[in-house]
């Protein structure tokens, strides 16, 4: 490592699972760039940015909890992050940090191959969902929203989403089936641990009548995941969701438009154990 190699970093906390750095080292080695990446696990998401700064860091990315802190505190916003309130990557331009969303276009990559699909459910209400549906609203995809209690309801509404806590969507479920085309779930719960992101008699009729599932978490095979296997339903899990979101973010990280075997050589450093 040189005097000119450019620092980069994902913060989280936790962040000891994170498999950016192998995606990201593996991108910057198959186009000879001079950087290094680590992982950052920062406990108080309110000093991001004088982490950041004081790191000499080019550029980061941002995982849970700490998207909607990375928001507040950067000085400049991409667009789509401005919608979403929710920044995954910052970079620094001249000492002044941009913040930008990649998640939201990685995740409409992610499910490309899931077709026809006109509208979704969309589990937990985090800095993710909303990426998540304001690029679902933005081509046209309705969407609903399922989580725990009213919090951040009111931005979904806005966005023009239908949003239901547990209770009330028990309370249509009594009324009979609901069927979506696609259910995801953009909570932690299965990260750490065999929980499920809603209540199980919630969750069995609702996966039981969808097309597809997709799991945000990724690297194995969540408790919600297993559902959509006992009904032989089609899922994914969020490989591909982390591999199109880095993508983008390395592109700004590195000023270098991405071609496909950069993008091949990225999804291999990520399945690296």
């Amino acid at each position: 490592m040189s005097q000119n190699t450019q620092q980069f970093t994902i913060f989280g906390n936790p962040v000891e699972h994170s498999k950016s750095p192998q995606m990201h080292s593996a991108g910057f080695k198959a186009i000879n760039f001079d950087a290094n990446y680590s992982k950052y696990l920062l406990e108080n998401g309110s000093t991001i940015k004088d982490t950041f700064l004081q790191n000499n860091f080019k550029g980061a990315n941002i995982t849970v909890p700490h998207k909607e802190y990375a928001y507040k505190n950067a000085d400049i916003l991409d667009d789509i992050a401005k919608k979403i309130g929710a920044v995954n990557t910052y970079i620094n331009e001249n000492g002044k940090i941009k913040g930008y969303n990649t998640d939201a276009p990685g995740f409409y990559k992610a499910i490309e191959e899931f077709k026809d699909i006109k509208n979704i459910l969309l589990i937990g209400a985090g800095g993710t969902a909303k990426a998540i549906a304001v690029i679902l609203k933005e081509h046209n995809i309705d969407v609903t929203v399922l989580n725990r209690s009213q919090n951040s309801r009111e931005f979904f509404v806005d966005l023009g989403c239908k949003f239901f806590d547990w209770d009330t969507m028990r309370l249509m479920l009594s009324n009979g089936i609901i069927a979506y085309d696609l259910i995801v779930n953009s909570t932690s719960a299965g990260l750490k641990d065999d929980n499920y992101p809603a209540p199980l008699e919630i969750l069995n009729p609702l996966i039981e009548a969808t097309k597809y599932t997709f799991d945000c978490i990724y690297g194995k095979t969540t408790p919600f995941l297993k559902i959509a296997q006992k009904y032989n339903k089609p899922f994914k899990d969020g490989e591909d969701m982390l591999l199109y979101q880095g993508v983008l973010a390395f592109e700004l990280f590195t000023g270098i438009k991405a071609d496909d075997s950069l993008v091949k050589a990225m999804r291999k450093g990520l399945k690296e154990s």
